[in-house]
């Protein structure tokens, strides 16, 4: 089983899959890899049965719990490299479907180079000099909004940064990092409540997703800390209704705001390159959307970018 695993693995990392997939319908396993947002289906081998149960052994998960939805993670050494993976397995009447996620183990991406636009790498750079306030990150699943805080996080010197996450995607030395375990009732609010309490510099909050991690992320922007954080939204504006919407008060959110990110992956056509593209609203720009409710002027959205670069042929939507 540890072989079997192993050349999936491999075929993986060449291939730079995200996630591989396993569905299991009787005894026939069909097994598929996320390679730039599409599937990929993978020869199945006699013993693909067995490797089911054996990420599950790995994962530290109930075999015989089929009731329940359960993840676990394990790491695992292919070629010289440690991979963490986080391993998910759910079932249904007929089916049982698992995704084991290659995790970010390393990272080696410098903030200069994030944007190919330098002034939205200038931007980047002003905004991990400020002593505090609120950014947030939006943008589809897979799109790189993790990488791009920690290639943010990874340029600032001399400052105590603690995250708070679930699952850590990227382990940093550096940094002070916290898991979310529900199950124990340490969740991203009570996560940050004890960060504060340990003098931090920087916080990073893995995803915005409920009330009260929307409150606790403006509470600690407001005690002089600097936040970066993760929330679903389509737009760099739509931030805003996203976090109204959590019970935030607008009055209160914009007293903290510095900038709105929005982000896309694209696929240069020809390299098969991976590219972001990133719309930015800086707090000129944030003051302008919350006095007329659009975006200012020379702010160019990523509907515009996409629609420019697909007329010009340079590239597709990931």
């Amino acid at each position: 089983m540890e072989e079997r695993l192993l050349a999936i693995l491999r075929l993986a990392l060449r291939s730079k899959a995200t996630d591989i997939h396993f569905t299991q319908r009787g005894s026939e396993i069909i097994i598929e890899m996320r390679v730039e947002n599409h599937l990929r289906r993978v020869k199945s081998a006699f013993q693909d049965e067995k490797l089911l149960r054996y990420l599950q052994y790995l994962s530290n998960l109930d075999v015989g719990n089929v009731l329940s939805p359960q993840t676990g993670q394990f790491e695992m050494e292919v070629d010289g490299v440690t991979l963490s993976l986080r391993f998910a397995v759910i079932h249904s009447y007929r089916f049982t479907n698992a995704v084991l996620r290659i995790l970010n183990s390393s990272l080696k991406i410098e903030a200069s180079r994030l944007s190919s636009i330098t002034e939205q790498n200038e931007l980047f750079a002003s905004l991990m000099k400020l002593p505090y306030g609120l950014i947030l990150f939006s943008g589809p699943t897979g799109s790189g909004k993790t990488t791009s805080i920690y290639a943010l996080l990874e340029s600032v010197k001399d400052k105590k940064i603690f995250t708070i996450e679930d699952p850590i995607e990227v382990y940093h030395d550096g940094f002070v990092q916290l898991q979310v375990n529900e199950s124990l009732g340490f969740g991203y609010h009570e996560g940050v409540k004890q960060i504060l309490r340990h003098d931090p510099d920087i916080i990073l909050i893995g995803e915005i997703r409920d009330e009260k991690a929307a409150r606790i992320a403006v509470t600690a922007a407001n005690t002089g800390h600097l936040v970066l954080s993760t929330i679903h939204a389509s737009t760099a504006s739509s931030c805003v209704s996203r976090m109204s919407d959590l019970g935030v008060k607008e009055e209160h959110l914009y007293e903290i705001l510095v900038c709105l990110s929005g982000q896309r992956m694209m696929i240069e056509k020809g390299s098969g390159k991976r590219r972001v593209l990133y719309e930015i609203m800086d707090q000129e720009e944030i003051a302008y959307f919350r006095q007329y409710g659009r975006n200012s002027p020379s702010f160019q959205s990523l509907s515009r970018q996409i629609e420019e670069g697909r007329r010009e042929g340079l590239f597709e939507e990931n």
